[in-house]
């Protein structure tokens, strides 16, 4: 992650009151910027070797790159899952300003 300063985690929980939960943990961190919930979605997986699926909500968290083992950290501890979704994507670019706003709700970069 050393070549990007930001990334953009995506997390699927059981509903929006674990995505609130997660997120006030990680806002309350100062580990992120800003955390969407995106409810009402479907996923469909391989579960043991076995088809599965749940209604899921979708955390969008905007953070510094350097942040991630913590928020992993965090998303971890504060999870219902065995084996939570977090995975991290680098931001190419954007509005510079909010780059700048993301380090510094989040203490640089």
């Amino acid at each position: 992650m050393a070549e990007f300063e930001h990334v953009v985690i995506l997390v699927t929980v059981d509903g929006p009151e674990t995505g609130e939960e997660i997120a006030e943990a990680l806002l309350g961190q100062q580990k992120a910027a800003c955390v969407n919930i995106v409810p009402g979605v479907k996923s469909l997986f391989l579960w043991q070797g076995e088809p599965d699926s749940a209604d899921e909500s979708l955390l969008i968290i905007k953070t510094a790159a350097s942040l991630v083992d913590d928020v992993v950290g965090i998303v971890r501890a504060n999870h219902p899952y065995d084996v939570p979704e977090v995975i991290a994507l680098p931001v190419v670019g954007g509005n510079q300003d909010y780059l700048k706003w993301i380090d510094s709700e989040t203490g640089g970069v």
